[in-house]
């Protein structure tokens, strides 16, 4: 039987409230920057024990120091600056992975999820050095967590490539559904964040309606998956996720979270 996880990107409401209506939750503040191992604790110690926190890696990983993103950072991580971003196979970013991952052995998080910007360019090189990263991480995680990886702009539209790397690696292929479907699924396993419907990735003003969460049903509905994570990245998304949810229980028999 399938089961389909739904929650946000992030704590939408005071946590205790969240706790209470929904299983799951993708930490966002691990991307702006990285909280201590203590509050990873508290925050493990307070939550339901079938609570599941996933984690969005940190922007040092992914995002180069030229990104705005990085504004919100109130230290800067060690090492040079140049060396940050873009899955780069550099000392600072797998040492930065490396962080992500003892988080998530904290919190019990069974996915790391890498968001990488429009701006990461696609070439002979890039490809390279995705690779060469994907290879590092799979010899430290030796596969004891899922990562994700949700490519946008140019990346996001080879697939051929992309194909071939997550499937040589082992990378969860992480998608918004109404933009793209993942190009295989793995160990049976889908991962989609919704950024609100419109032109562009993003459109954070979106409210979902019935009639959206028919076509997202659909689309589920295409895939021989065992878990669905279905995540919500838009400003409505607290009442967007409990109305899908709802939805799902009245017209499907997946299992709900």
């Amino acid at each position: 039987m399938s089961i389909v996880k739904i929650g946000c990107c992030g704590f939408s409401s005071s946590r205790f409230k969240y706790y209470s209506d929904f299983h799951i939750v993708e930490l966002q503040n691990t991307f702006y920057e990285l909280p201590t191992i203590e509050w990873c604790k508290k925050l493990r110690s307070e939550a339901p024990v079938d609570f599941e926190f996933t984690i969005k890696a940190w922007q040092v990983i992914t995002h180069p120091s030229t990104s705005p993103t990085w504004r919100r950072m109130r230290v800067k991580p060690k090492g040079s600056l140049e060396n940050y971003g873009y899955l780069k196979p550099t000392r600072e970013n797998i040492d930065a992975f490396n962080q992500v991952l003892e988080l998530a052995h904290v919190l019990k998080s069974r996915f790391i999820i890498l968001q990488t910007p429009e701006s990461m360019i696609y070439s002979d090189e890039s490809v390279k050095w995705v690779s060469e990263f994907f290879k590092e991480i799979e010899s430290i995680t030796q596969k004891r967590i899922v990562v994700g990886w949700e490519p946008r702009g140019e990346w996001s539209r080879r697939e051929s490539v992309l194909e071939k790397i997550l499937r040589e690696y082992g990378i969860l292929h992480v998608t918004d559904l109404f933009r793209r479907k993942p190009l295989y699924i793995l160990d049976g396993l889908i991962y989609t964040r919704l950024h609100g419907i419109g032109p562009g990735e993003v459109n954070y003003k979106y409210k979902y309606s019935v009639s959206d969460f028919e076509k997202l049903s659909s689309i589920l509905s295409e895939f021989d998956f065992r878990e669905a994570y279905v995540l919500f990245n838009n400003i409505y998304m607290y009442q967007d996720a409990l109305s899908f949810r709802k939805y799902l229980v009245e017209k499907t028999s997946y299992i709900i979270y």
